[in-house]
């Protein structure tokens, strides 16, 4: 099966030997876990999980368009939270991005995750 390497300057660059993305010649779309790191400075966004939650699903929103698709493609996220006391309020942003979509999730609490972030989410999409 024919694999294609998704990558846009929209979306943080990869801190290791990975692709933002993978697209399968089935058109189905692996993103890598995204945590909160604004683009055009490669840090962390300011604030908590909500701002977080936010940043990493423009994260995975840029990756997605990249790849000809959008949020409302996806069909499975796996949400990794340092904090699963603040499961609420990341739900409470993540609604606001998939809306009425509602793709199948996997939420599980991390100990640690790249750069201390609070949040990480990966997704598959469909083309």
């Amino acid at each position: 099966m024919e694999k294609m390497k998704i990558y846009t300057k929209n979306a943080p660059e990869p801190i290791g030997p990975y692709s933002q993305a993978i697209k399968l010649g089935n058109g189905l779309i692996f993103t890598s876990g995204q945590i909160a790191i604004v683009p055009s400075t490669g840090n962390l966004v300011q604030g908590g999980i909500k701002e977080q939650t936010k940043q990493v699903l423009e994260n995975i929103k840029a990756v997605l368009e990249a790849s000809g698709c959008s949020l409302f493609r996806v069909v499975k996220t796996t949400v990794y939270m340092k904090i699963m006391l603040q499961f609420a309020e990341m739900n409470e942003i993540y609604a606001e991005y998939f809306g009425e979509s509602r793709p199948a999730r996997s939420t599980v609490e991390a100990a640690r995750l790249p750069k201390d972030a609070l949040v990480m989410i990966e997704a598959v999409a469909e083309e």
